[in-house]
């Protein structure tokens, strides 16, 4: 521990993430193995903490690997996670990985976006509830909160738009509250934003031929080519990821809810 200047920029940040959290200095310490007084004086400045105390204490306080390295910046340390473009070669068994997996999710939906929100990857499923929608919505970089919500979007297909929508907003707060990036919070504004388009006039059946189906999570239904198929959603990352990229990835799959959207999907 080296005492420095009131003016270290990593003590203000690091109360930020602890008083986000919603613990004291004490809880804080006793889980870092730390004492109440240390964590005191790294906050207020009157101590440098070491690379490996902002670590310890980042990992305790569920700071994001991006916000990591600016913590270790604000304390003069160079940052500890690359962020490797997926281009790079060195992560082609990553994109290969990927893509089986997606592949292989065929025909169920399943799609792998970044932190926010951009499409990296797609398979077929995906690509066949897209079916009909503006260019102007799919025009590269895609953005999967955008072609949902948007009124002209997925959005008038949905069945039960309203309790899905405030599904994937109430996701979009809790990723705002763990990640400070400005650029979800405008995609969070743009997409919140948004009027609720009209139901649709069409009555189209049900992919089911019994019913109703007692759904063991809040499903996604939506119409695709007069039937509404019915999905509910499983989110994958990736554990202890070293590089920002990688951590930021999301691998996103629509299981079907009932037998009777996997009959109809196994059909086309």
């Amino acid at each position: 521990m080296t005492t420095v200047g009131s003016g270290t920029g990593v003590g203000p940040l690091l109360r930020g993430w602890r008083e986000r959290r919603r613990l004291s200095q004490l809880e804080l310490a006793l889980r870092a193995d730390s004492s109440a007084r240390h964590i005191s004086f790294i906050e207020t400045g009157r101590s440098r903490p070491s690379e490996e105390m902002i670590l310890r204490l980042a990992e305790h306080l569920e700071v994001p690997v991006r916000e990591r390295n600016a913590l270790l910046l604000a304390a003069g340390y160079a940052p500890r996670y690359s962020e490797t473009s997926l281009d790079d070669p060195s992560l082609d068994t990553l994109r290969a990985g990927i893509e089986q997996l997606l592949t292989g999710y065929d025909p169920y939906p399943a799609i792998v976006v970044d932190g926010s929100y951009t499409v990296v990857a797609a398979n077929r499923g995906i690509r066949t509830l897209l079916d009909g929608l503006p260019e102007h919505l799919l025009t590269p970089p895609l953005n999967v909160m955008r072609i949902t919500l948007h009124p002209e979007g997925l959005a008038p297909r949905i069945r039960n738009l309203r309790e899905w929508r405030g599904h994937l907003l109430a996701q979009m707060e809790r990723q705002i509250a763990l990640a400070r990036s400005e650029p979800l919070r405008r995609l969070y504004e743009e997409v919140a934003a948004y009027p609720l388009p009209e139901p649709a006039d069409t009555h189209p059946e049900e992919a089911g031929e019994s019913g109703p189906y007692a759904y063991f999570a809040l499903p996604l239904r939506i119409e695709h080519d007069g039937h509404v198929l019915s999905f509910v959603s499983s989110i994958s990352t990736f554990n202890t990821p070293m590089d920002v990229t990688v951590a930021e990835l999301a691998i996103e799959t629509l299981l079907p809810a009932d037998p009777a959207t996997v009959k109809y999907l196994q059909s086309l």
